[in-house]
């Protein structure tokens, strides 16, 4: 199931147009489309959403009865998810690998080839999102009330993960 939630965070995320899906404004695909652009079954796919353990995926039934599924945050790619700005709690926290720690002193984080930065609220959930790359893992706290307080507006993904465009140097500690 790993392969195939790799394979899905590429076609949801980052390059639909390699399997030939088109995500409509806010990252949506019909479910049939990514099952045939795929080449995997219904339970399959389901099995992914379900037991992804960061909620990656959301599937929906529109007005017009046709199931649809998005990545919820994290693309590279022009999407509108539809978030409005919230008001973050007064601490969050970004896990990162040992070797990216230099850097993230010197410019802050920023989202890169991504729409926002990703935070998380808790030390055990950004432990396991900065681990993911391997190596040492540094946890992060960012003053969050702080930033928004000083007008950096955050957004929560539906699936929890708290996104903003850049955290300064200055909110790390």
């Amino acid at each position: 199931m790993v392969k195939l939630s790799k394979r899905m965070s590429k076609a949801l995320r980052h390059d639909p147009g390699r399997v030939g899906l088109t995500l409509d404004p806010g990252g949506w695909v019909p479910v049939a489309d990514l099952l045939s652009a795929l080449g995997v079954d219904r339970g399959d796919i389901d099995a992914v959403v379900a037991g992804n353990d960061k909620q990656r995926f959301a599937i929906v039934r529109g007005p017009d009865g046709v199931e649809r599924i998005r990545a919820s945050q994290g693309h590279s790619v022009p999407v509108d998810l539809g978030l409005v700005p919230v008001e973050p709690p007064e601490r969050l926290y970004h896990g990162t690998n040992e070797a990216a720690v230099a850097s993230i002193r010197a410019t802050g984080l920023n989202r890169g080839g991504r729409h926002h930065v990703h935070l998380s609220t808790d030390e055990p959930t950004a432990r396991r999102v900065g681990g993911r790359r391997g190596g040492p893992v540094v946890i992060l706290e960012v003053e969050a009330g702080a930033m928004a307080r000083d007008g950096f507006e955050f957004y929560r993904s539906d699936n929890g993960v708290w996104l903003t465009a850049e955290v300064p140097t200055r909110y790390i500690s």
